[in-house]
């Protein structure tokens, strides 16, 4: 009888055991996907060719999708210029309405006019897909320059010259990018130090020239839908 019942006891044990696993793996996987706003923990290896929109955006998904968040369309938040007779593009057209949390769940802004307004991205909410703070100006290794090509509107600049390193496909020391702080901090307290998407232009696209000026080549992912 004695053995029966510990029997019993050592199958309802394991039945629990699995029951808590499952429920564990459950919890971590709905929070993954509830992020929708990540910065990128890597650069794809070309500095700033990321083979164009197209490229990027696969970036962002195979990062999501990596940290559970794969259920979402993913887009990187770039703009592109009006070159070889294309139109040109603005990143705030391409990442969706909102709202977009990160990885630890805070609301970074609830829709397009936020995020380019009053919003919550700084260096502590600027996360990456691993939920991990990003280095910015004041750590060993500054990386807080993101890519973007865009004005601090959003949209596609008009400025003369190179603004987004021939629409994500340079990557030597021709061209440039226009470039954000994550962390909003730069050398003084002016609107382009503190901007998160429009700061100031990168020295080049590759990955030594982007290096020059605090950029590991990230970026922010956002999520479409």
């Amino acid at each position: 009888m004695r053995s029966a019942k510990a029997s019993i006891f050592a199958v309802a044990a394991g039945a629990a055991a699995v029951l808590a696993v499952f429920a564990y793996s459950g919890g971590a996987g709905a929070q993954g996907s509830e992020m929708t706003f990540f910065v990128t923990s890597t650069n794809p290896g070309k500095g700033a060719d990321l083979g164009g929109l197209a490229g990027a955006d696969q970036h962002c998904q195979t990062l999501a999708s990596a940290a559970g968040a794969g259920g979402h369309t993913w887009h990187a938040y770039l703009s592109t210029t009006a070159a070889g007779g294309g139109a040109a593009i603005n990143a705030r057209d391409r990442i969706g309405k909102g709202p977009w949390k990160n990885a630890k769940g805070v609301v970074i802004a609830a829709n397009v006019d936020e995020l380019h307004g009053d919003n919550k991205l700084n260096k502590q909410t600027a996360l990456n897909e691993k939920g991990e703070v990003v280095a910015g100006r004041g750590d060993p290794v500054n990386m807080h320059d993101m890519l973007t090509g865009s004005t601090p509107d959003g949209r596609s600049s008009t400025a003369a010259g190179d603004t987004t390193c021939g629409n994500w496909t340079k990557s030597g020391s021709d061209g440039s990018a226009i470039v954000g702080h994550h962390d909003r901090t730069g050398l003084d307290d002016s609107a382009p130090a503190k901007s998160w998407n429009s700061s100031h232009p990168s020295r080049g696209c590759s990955p030594e020239g982007l290096k020059g000026t605090g950029s590991a080549g990230f970026l922010y992912c956002f999520a479409v839908n």
